[in-house]
């Protein structure tokens, strides 16, 4: 192993037959770049693992992969809220890039580079960010996701420089933990998740592939700020790395009463109808109403802000009241198909989406991600809707 200036942050770890150098790196510093090119020109490796999960990587490696995704089948799925965020998180990369002519996860770049060019065995390591943010937003209250989408939204759409204090930060940990670090100071839970768990994680896999592939010495590449928590995992060991990941990887479910509570939302507002008909025709059609045009006002309101189509705007108007009272179909899903139909994204909206997400204006120029933001907006229009309205209908029946 080569001396530097840089040997603090280097730890060393033996478990069986395989010695582990976690090699810590700072994710906006040209050292880091140097120190990772320098290990790795020793020679005495047989394997590179890095802070990358598959996404991550594939985003890194493949640039253009944007181009094959499904965005109909993103929405359906549920996962338009994850593409978004991680979206958000490679603008403000960018935002970064733009303002210290630096490349943050080049230290990754080299050593992925570095193995490729050496025939070395290349482990990714880290958790799929899509499951860290699923788990996060789960396992946190809803008035914390209120202020952990807020923040994460103010970071996108800001044109503010950023300050040192952010910098610092990203010198200890990655973009993910530097977004969200204020509020993982003050959340045991947020920073359990985004912190601690991944350095379980992180040791899993590397134990994993240790046992399956058995290298003789191996340099993971990780944030700083993960040289204690993934030295001490590795230190205490695990009985079973495979079953560890897949504990990690579970997502927990939303609770009972988030799920029915759509159901119930649907019956009380049915109940109403029936007793506005029961007391007078004229109360009950006030009330259907009432019901159409709030929520549906609401939910073209957020088509409106989105720069949906004008035909999008009609149709948000129309199936927001009506699927507001079927859980299963979302106002959102539909009114985005429509929005897709009448303006189809091309290829070229994909291949520039990274980019065109860096300033406010390119998330409604791009029609990628102005059909995610139609999604979005107009689905949290018909949520409020739909409330406001249930709250109108009870008033009105009190």
């Amino acid at each position: 192993m080569s001396e530097s200036s840089t040997d603090h942050l280097i730890r060393t770890v033996t478990v069986g037959s395989t010695t582990f150098t976690l090699l810590g790196t700072a994710h906006v510093s040209a050292q880091s770049v140097e120190d990772v090119r320098r290990e790795i020109a020793t020679g005495d490796y047989d394997a590179v693992a890095v802070e990358l999960c598959e996404s991550r990587h594939r985003a890194m490696t493949r640039p253009d992969a944007l181009e094959d995704m499904d965005l109909f089948q993103v929405i359906r799925e549920g996962k338009a809220g994850m593409v978004a965020a991680s979206l958000a998180l490679g603008a403000y990369q960018q935002r970064l890039a733009e303002q210290f002519q630096i490349r943050p996860g080049a230290e990754m770049e080299a050593a992925i580079k570095g193995a490729g060019d050496t025939g070395l065995p290349l482990f990714l390591i880290d958790r799929e960010i899509g499951i860290t943010l699923k788990r996060i937003y789960r396992r946190t209250p809803w008035w914390q996701r209120m202020m952990l989408i807020s923040g994460l939204l103010a970071s996108t759409l800001s044109r503010d420089e950023i300050d040192a204090e952010e910098i610092e930060r990203l010198k200890e940990g990655d973009i993910l933990e530097s977004t969200f670090s204020e509020f993982a100071d003050r959340s045991r839970v947020l920073y359990d998740t985004l912190i601690h768990e991944r350095d379980r994680f992180m040791a899993a896999r590397l134990l994993a592939e240790a046992q399956s592939n058995r290298p003789r010495q191996v340099l993971a590449v990780v944030g700083a700020g993960h040289l204690a928590g993934l030295e001490a995992a590795l230190r205490e060991g695990m009985a079973d790395p495979e079953a560890e990941t897949e504990a990690l990887n579970y997502t927990p479910p939303r609770a009972r009463w988030v799920r029915a509570l759509p159901w119930v939302v649907v019956a009380l507002i049915l109940t109403g109808f029936v007793i506005g008909f029961t007391r007078s025709t004229s109360l009950g059609l006030q009330l259907v109403t009432e019901w159409v045009v709030i929520n549906g006002t609401l939910s073209a309101l957020g088509a409106i802000i989105a720069l949906g189509h004008p035909l999008t705007i009609a149709t948000a108007f129309v199936a927001a009241p009506l699927t507001s009272l079927n859980p299963t179909i979302g106002a959102g899903m539909v009114i985005a198909a429509v929005e897709m139909a009448l303006r189809k994204p091309q290829v070229r909206d994909f291949r520039t989406l990274r980019r065109d997400v860096t300033k406010p204006r390119g998330w409604w120029r791009n029609r990628v991600s102005r059909t995610l933001l139609v999604f979005l907006l107009s689905t949290l229009g018909s949520a409020a809707g739909t409330y406001l309205a249930g709250f109108r209908i009870a008033g009105q029946l009190l």
